[in-house]
């Protein structure tokens, strides 16, 4: 993706924030009233989300009253430090960061990052509750020449650390699926399979993954038979357009409603973001048409 959308940056970019946040003033999208989902003419069945890092030429308070127009409520991935401003707007933040994550290649597959992450996760844990936030993101990390087992066993290992913490408040900790093929070479986590084995060993309610459709295509394709087989192990999903990672509509080779409607019948609650960078420069007008191409 270019440089100047890039995640990694948008990764980098967090810092510190650690103010005493509560909830007043947050509202997820499946509070609205039956009366306020008629004026949205959204129709209820998929919570909508937007990433925010594809918006960069707009602020935040910016980005939080275009996103309530179309309809919806709900922003994904933002470190505490924002959280005031979706708190001020009552727009709710359904994939939440770390203070100080060290991006997507220094993960839990690392032993000598485990220190840094356990510390990291431990302080982000009761902030997301406090907040009266569920999810939180994590990597899983690069190969740098580890074989995905050992791998699989460091992630175990390190993540143990925390999830009795993640349990207790009721946070739950997500791994994005990201593919290695074109955006992420060398990323651990680039298979549902392994992913899949990664929450079986942890055995947790509060550990799931992030299956970020886009990324799944390109390595592996076979997307809505694997939301089928595997649904209870997501939760959470982003979009994006194959190729190029753009608008979801028909110049892409994906049948985005047929996806969602595959989503919607495994009973699934939780949140879908946008994550496709637009290539027409009216953002907001995309944005609105692809949240209605999943409004299935």
């Amino acid at each position: 993706m270019p440089n100047k959308h890039s995640r990694r940056s948008a990764i980098k970019s967090i810092v510190a924030g650690t103010a005493a946040l509560g909830t007043a003033g947050i509202i997820p999208s499946t509070a609205f009233s039956s009366e306020q989902k008629k004026i949205f003419a959204l129709k209820g069945n998929i919570n909508h989300s937007v990433c925010q890092w594809i918006y960069e030429d707009m602020t935040l308070d910016q980005l939080c009253k275009a996103v309530k127009k179309i309809g919806f409520s709900a922003i994904d991935l933002l470190a505490s430090k924002d959280w005031p401003v979706l708190q001020q707007n009552g727009v709710y933040c359904s994939m939440c960061y770390t203070n100080n994550n060290l991006g997507l290649y220094k993960g839990w597959n690392h032993k000598e990052y485990h220190d840094h992450l356990i510390n990291d996760y431990l302080e982000a844990i009761p902030l997301v509750a406090k907040a009266g936030y569920k999810n939180l993101i994590c990597f899983s990390g690069a190969r740098a020449g580890m074989d995905d087992w050992t791998g699989l066993d460091h992630c175990v290992e390190g993540l143990q650390k925390i999830l009795p913490l993640a349990e207790k408040n009721n946070v739950t900790i997500v791994m994005e699926l990201l593919n290695s093929k074109i955006d992420h070479k060398d990323y651990m986590c680039d298979k549902t399979l392994w992913g899949v084995e990664l929450c079986k060993r942890l055995n947790s309610p509060n550990f799931k993954l992030l299956y970020d459709i886009y990324h799944m295509q390109i390595d592996e394709g076979d997307v809505i038979r694997t939301i089928q087989d595997y649904h209870e192990f997501i939760g959470h999903y982003h979009t994006g357009g194959v190729p190029g990672r753009n608008e979801i509509d028909d110049t892409q080779e994906l049948n985005y409603a047929a996806i969602m409607k595959a989503i919607v019948a495994t009973g699934y609650k939780g949140y879908v973001a946008q994550e496709f960078i637009p290539k027409n420069p009216d953002k907001m007008a995309s944005l609105k048409k692809c949240v209605e191409i999943c409004d299935v």
